[in-house]
C-alpha cells in the first residue's frame, strides 16, 4: 500500500495529464498558498502575525491593523525571475520564465481618539487591499532516450481508455485486434526514441480583502477580514518523440517517424474566506499574536484540450488508404466544480528592540488532507454532476498536515530600514521518500521620509517537485524538477 501511495503521489504531480482525471492535484495547487504583501512583509519572510501596522496584516492577522497611527496608501509592483533544472533518463535540462506582477495594492484608514478621551478603545483602522498569494509562473523541460519499456510507445501499448489513447488510435499509432488495442507490429522494430517535453504554466491567485482592526487600551488588538480570492491558472505541455534513423542503411527499421502530443488546461475561479485575530502587548518589548482563517470555498471552471500529430518514415496503409502523416484534436471540454481548502491557524511573537527594530517569528498549521472537492451547484445551468468520491479519497491518502515557519527582523537606523527573513513551508505529501519542502530566503531595505516611504524586498524561493508525463504498469518515468525563483518587489507609500 505504501508503494501504491508513492506511485500515485508521483503520477499526480503532472500538470493536467489525462484531462479532468486529477482533481486532487487542483486541491493541493490551490490550497498551498505563499506569503505575500508589501515589501516590508516580504523582507521579513512574511513573519508579521504579531508585528502589525502593515497592509500585509490583512491576509495574516487583521488585528495588526489596529496598530496603525496614521492612514496609509501603498502599491507594490514586482518582477519574478524563475529557473528550473530537470533530470530525466539520465539527462539534465534547464529552462526559465520571467514575469511582472502586482504584489500588493491597498489603503488603511486610521482613526484615533485624542489623549483627552477616556474611552478604552483607543483607535480603529479600516483597510482594503489586493494581495498576490500564489504564483504559478514556471517553465521546465526534459529530454533524453528512455528505455524501450519506459517510452511513450510503451504507454500506448498499455491501453488505459484516456484521451491520449483515443488520439493515438485516430492518428494510426495503435490499432484494434481480437486482444484489444496495441502498438502495430511494424512499430515493434523502433529503437530508443529521442523523447522530450516542455511544460509551461502561468497565472496566480490574488486575494481582495476588506478588514478592520481596533486597539483596546493600546494593549489588546483585535481584528477581522473577509477575502475574495481570484484564481487563474494556465498550463501547456508538448511532448515529442522521434525515432532515430536506422543504424544500417539496408535495415528497413520502422514506419514510425515521430509524434507530438499537446495538452492545454485553463482554470478560472473565485472564492471567499474570512479570518479573525488578536495581538496582546503585555509591555513595550513583547507582542504575541494569533489568527485563524476559515476554509476558502471556491468555484472553479476548467477547460481542457489535447491534440496529437504523427509522421511516418514510409507510408502506412489503413483501410485501403496510405498515409505519410496524421493529426487529430479533441473538442475542448469544460467542467465546473467546487473546492474547499483547509482551515488555517497561525501564531506569532515579536520582540521589539526599542526604536532600533524588532525580531519576529510565526508558526502556521494547516492540514492539506482536509481539502474537499464537490460539484458546483451555484448555477443550475452548469449541470455539474461529477462523482468526487475517489478524488477526495486520494486527497486523504496522499496529503498530510504541514507546519509553515516564518522568521524575520528589521533594524532601524534613523530613516533607514534593513530587513531579513526566512520561511520554511512543510511537505504536504505523506508516505513518500521525496522531500518537497519549500524554502524562502528574504531581505530588504527601506527609507521613511516625512509622509513618504519606499521599501525594496528580494525573495529567493527554492522548491522541488516530481513529474510523470504518463503512468505505466511498471517503471513509470519520473522527472525531478529543481526550481528556484527570485522575486524583487518595490513598495511606494504615503501616509496621511
Amino acid at each position: 500500500m505504501k508503494n501504491l501511495k508513492y506511485l500515485l503521489a508521483v503520477a499526480f504531480m503532472g500538470q493536467a495529464s489525462y484531462g479532468f482525471a486529477q482533481y486532487e492535484v487542483d486541491a493541493l495547487r490551490f490550497s498551498q498558498t505563499q506569503f505575500g504583501g508589501t515589501a516590508r512583509t516580504l523582507g521579513i519572510g512574511g513573519a508579521n502575525v504579531a508585528v502589525g501596522a502593515d497592509l500585509g496584516s490583512l491576509i495574516t492577522n487583521p488585528a495588526g491593523l489596529g496598530m496603525y497611527q496614521r492612514s496609509e496608501f501603498s502599491f507594490s509592483p514586482g518582477i519574478g525571475v524563475g529557473n528550473t533544472q530537470s533530470t530525466a533518463f539520465g539527462t539534465s535540462s534547464t529552462d526559465a520564465r520571467n514575469s511582472l506582477h502586482l504584489a500588493s495594492l491597498g489603503a488603511a484608514f486610521a482613526t484615533r481618539r485624542p489623549d483627552s478621551d477616556d474611552s478604552p478603545w483607543r483607535s480603529g483602522t479600516l483597510a482594503i487591499g489586493l494581495t498576490r498569494i500564489n504564483d504559478f509562473n514556471q517553465n521546465f523541460r526534459y529530454k533524453g532516450k528512455p528505455a524501450l519499456e519506459q517510452d511513450i510507445l510503451q504507454r500506448l501499448s498499455e491501453y488505459q481508455n484516456q484521451d491520449l489513447d483515443e488520439l493515438a488510435y485516430n492518428v494510426f499509432l495503435t490499432e484494434d485486434d481480437a486482444n484489444g488495442t496495441y502498438i502495430p507490429r511494424d512499430f515493434e522494430k523502433t529503437g530508443q526514441l529521442n523523447q522530450e517535453e516542455t511544460v509551461q504554466t502561468s497565472g496566480s491567485q490574488t486575494q481582495f480583502d476588506i478588514g478592520y482592526g481596533a486597539s483596546y487600551r493600546d494593549q489588546l488588538y483585535i481584528g477581522g477580514a473577509i477575502g475574495i480570492v481570484s484564481t487563474r491558472f494556465n498550463s501547456t505541455s508538448v511532448l515529442t518523440a522521434t525515432d532515430p534513423a536506422p543504424a544500417e542503411p539496408n535495415t528497413p527499421g520502422t514506419a514510425f517517424g515521430s509524434l507530438t502530443y499537446r495538452e492545454t488546461l485553463e482554470t478560472r475561479g473565485a472564492g471567499i474566506n474570512a479570518r479573525i485575530g488578536a495581538i496582546y502587548r503585555p509591555n513595550d518589548a513583547i507582542r504575541v499574536g494569533a489568527a485563524i482563517q476559515t476554509p476558502t470555498y471556491m468555484t472553479l471552471s476548467e477547460t481542457y484540450g489535447a491534440s496529437m500529430s504523427a509522421t511516418f518514415d514510409r507510408p502506412i496503409e489503413v483501410e485501403g488508404r496510405t498515409y505519410n502523416s496524421a493529426s487529430d484534436a479533441l473538442d475542448p471540454g469544460e467542467n465546473n466544480y467546487a473546492l474547499t481548502t483547509p482551515f488555517r491557524a497561525s501564531g506569532g511573537i515579536a520582540a521589539i528592540i526599542g526604536k532600533h527594530g524588532f525580531i519576529s517569528g510565526d508558526v502556521e498549521y494547516l492540514n492539506y488532507s482536509q481539502a474537499r472537492l464537490s460539484n458546483d451547484n451555484s448555477d443550475p445551468a452548469l449541470n455539474s454532476n461529477i462523482d468526487f468520491g475517489d478524488d477526495n479519497d486520494n486527497v486523504q491518502q496522499l496529503y498530510q498536515s504541514a507546519v509553515n515557519v516564518r522568521l524575520g527582523g528589521e533594524l532601524r537606523f534613523d530613516i533607514f530600514r534593513l530587513r531579513a527573513g526566512y520561511a520554511r513551508y512543510g511537505d504536504p505529501y505523506k508516505n513518500s521518500t521525496f522531500d518537497r519542502t519549500q524554502n524562502f530566503f528574504t531581505g530588504g531595505v527601506g527609507i521613511r521620509q516625512n509622509n513618504f516611504f519606499v521599501d525594496v524586498a528580494g525573495v529567493y524561493h527554492t522548491s522541488k517537485r516530481f513529474y510523470s508525463p504518463y503512468t505505466l504498469n511498471e517503471n513509470t518515468p519520473v522527472v525531478s524538477v529543481d526550481a528556484n525563483r527570485y522575486t524583487t518587489t518595490v513598495t511606494a507609500g504615503w501616509t496621511f
